[in-house]
């Protein structure tokens, strides 16, 4: 699906998406991500077996205010021991499927919130 770019700077935006890949500023990318409004992260874990404390870590570090966990083509819920330091740190976690977490990150960056989207594919 080609999402429609938004004139908001320098920032990251998902510019679309599909079977095993998203698009980031026009740019394809073919493994998982975390994508925040100034910053990719790349390659993220291989999928959605390999979540770990470390792999929600590595987003902590990045201080967002929500993170939306794409879990792939369909919604699965990671154990919530994975994400238990984002919640400790007051970070909001939502999980959805990579599809609506591409279409959900785009509408919270415009807003100007400091979004995480960490996305399996």
């Amino acid at each position: 699906m080609k999402l429609q770019l938004s004139q908001s700077g320098d920032q990251y935006q998902i510019t679309g998406h599909g079977p095993g890949h998203v698009l980031v500023n026009g740019v394809r990318h073919e493994s998982s991500l975390i994508v925040l409004p100034d910053e990719i992260v790349t390659p993220w874990v291989g999928c959605f077996a390999d979540l770990s404390v470390q792999a929600f870590d590595l987003i902590r570090m990045r201080a967002p205010e929500i993170v939306l966990l794409g879990s792939g083509a369909r919604l699965r819920f990671p154990s919530p021991a994975l994400y238990a330091g984002l919640l400790l740190a007051h970070i909001g976690v939502e999980v959805m499927d990579t599809a609506a977490a591409c279409r959900t990150y785009n509408i919270l960056a415009a807003e100007g919130r400091r979004v995480a989207a960490a996305l399996l594919l």
